[in-house]
């Protein structure tokens, strides 16, 4: 006898979705930081202000990185949602209220 079970949701799955949303903002600043701390010690090596620039650039670069990736990943994670009943309106005629007149 198979019974239809789904697959048990971890315990702390909500939380750990909370926390990986809270993480791009973190990443975003800790990138900066970063990079702040590799140009200011590039600074100190070579003596050239343009290496903390350069530093700052590589840092807010990767911040804008981590901002790519995880919406990338939350396009992946919705891109089926276009075929759930409750949002095929929306696919298919746009983001219009019932109610407005054109």
């Amino acid at each position: 006898m198979q019974e239809n079970q789904e697959e048990p949701k971890p315990k702390h799955q909500d939380k750990i979705v909370a926390l990986d949303s809270l993480s791009l903002g973190i990443s975003i600043v800790a990138a900066i930081i970063i990079g702040f701390g590799i140009g200011y010690g590039l600074k100190q090596l070579t003596g050239y202000t343009w290496t903390l620039w350069l530093g700052i650039a590589w840092g807010v670069l990767a911040a804008v990185m981590n901002v790519y990736r995880a919406y990338k990943r939350a396009q992946k994670q919705y891109e089926g949602m276009e075929n759930d009943p409750r949002y095929a309106h929306r696919a298919k005629y746009g983001d219009k209220s019932f109610d407005d007149e054109d």
